[in-house]
């Protein structure tokens, strides 16, 4: 999909294109970037909700297949269709663009939004590496008041998880002292025949980046930040260039440690972080998404049963979904303010990821800070580390192919 520049290389001074529109008293023009299952079955739904109470109106669509997205125009009401993101931007002059493309994508589409003064709303993995992530950030707005790119981080959200970070926060469960960060799933081998997954290039990465993301970031979302990760990782059933499996140590800044698994090879799939604090183990058992019912808090001997009903005492029942995001987001943009996600906040998960492969890879422990520009971990994931980078396989005398190590 075309975008207004060859080189979306960081440009710290760079200011967008167009500037900041004021956004109050009207309702948020919103362009969906990709039309598949994500964008289709959860991007445009919330969009659609908060049209109804008067925040948003969809005024384009985009996809790289005509005749698809002028079906999913109609069928939507949506005002416009493109198949071309840089007319798109021009001729809408959208405030928010839902991102909902493979990953190899995010980086030039989403710069492409912010310098037409877009807000972006891009989904997970924002990018495959750390370094197209500074890019990016680097095309945010100077000035402050936006626009910025936020990823769709929705497992955050919600009552459940802002329940328990106040109570992590405040200690009033005590200090949190052990974690466990669990994200076994399962995918067949017709879910890899799809060819841009499981090859570092298109995706990033295997589970670690795809699948447990979630879950890692609402760890750190509710412990805060890392220090230093030990981790493994392994090919074990996939014939895929990314891993199938990894295990990971980690240690925080406040002296927590967790252990993270993150598997495609898990028949009884589930998701589950645990948090043992000194007054009360807080767990969550989910799947895809989860509301009040889905946390356990359970305290310690000797708590005192008004503690531990006020502990419980989640409030209305909000899931976590793209639409409590999408709240807080256009709330943000509304108010000119950063949305949590986005930039440092956003970074944080994909680090981590970056250090896990680079621990799993060289065998040695990584701490949070150590992997920037020169570091080949900053530019791909697998860190060109022998049995796991592509290696070019010479077909003739003049054309290579990648090939999985």
């Amino acid at each position: 999909m075309p975008t207004p520049s060859n080189d979306p290389s960081p440009a710290p001074d760079h200011l967008p294109n167009r500037p900041p529109v004021p956004l109050t008293g009207r309702r948020i023009r919103a362009a969906v970037i990709g039309i598949g299952a994500i964008g289709g079955g959860a991007h445009l739904p919330a969009l659609a909700r908060l049209a109804e109470e008067g925040e948003t109106e969809v005024v384009a669509a985009v996809d790289t297949d005509a005749d698809a997205v002028e079906l999913f125009r109609r069928e939507n009401g949506i005002p416009h269709g493109y198949t071309d993101l840089d007319r798109m931007l021009a001729e809408q002059r959208p405030d928010l663009v839902s991102i909902c493309t493979p990953p190899t994508l995010h980086r030039d589409q989403t710069v492409a939004a912010l310098r037409a003064g877009a807000w972006v709303w891009c989904e997970k993995p924002p990018v495959p590496t750390l370094a197209d992530f500074d890019a990016v950030t680097a095309e945010e707005g100077t000035k402050g008041g936006g626009p910025y790119a936020s990823i769709v981080f929705q497992h955050r959200f919600g009552s459940g998880s802002r329940h328990v970070r106040k109570l992590i926060a405040e200690q009033a469960v005590g200090r949190p002292l052990v974690a466990h960060c669990q994200t076994t799933w399962y995918r067949d081998t017709a879910y890899y025949a799809v060819p841009w997954r499981g090859r570092w290039q298109t995706e990033g990465g295997g589970p670690a980046m795809g699948h447990g993301i979630h879950q890692m970031d609402l760890l750190l979302d509710l412990l805060g930040p890392w220090s230093e990760v030990r981790a493994m990782a392994g090919r074990l059933v996939h014939d895929v260039e990314t891993e199938d499996v990894s295990t990971a140590l980690v240690r925080f800044e406040n002296g927590a440690m967790a252990t993270v698994v993150n598997s495609v090879l898990s028949p009884d799939e589930v998701s589950r972080i645990r948090i043992d604090c000194e007054r009360a183990t807080v767990e969550l058992t989910h799947l895809y998404g989860h509301g009040n019912a889905d946390w356990s808090i359970t305290p310690a001997p000797g708590t005192p049963d008004a503690d531990a009903a006020a502990w419980r005492d989640f409030g209305a029942d909000v899931p976590s979904s793209h639409l409590a995001q999408l709240r807080e987001l256009v709330a943000s943009m509304r108010a000119g303010d950063r949305p949590r996600s986005s930039g440092a906040d956003g970074r944080t998960s994909l680090e981590l990821i970056a250090a896990l492969y680079k621990s799993a890879f060289t065998d040695a422990t990584v701490r949070r800070g150590e992997i920037g520009p020169g570091d080949p971990y900053y530019t791909a994931m697998h860190g060109g580390a022998p049995g796991w980078a592509p290696v070019p396989a010479r077909v003739s005398a003049d054309v290579t192919e990648e090939i999985p190590a």
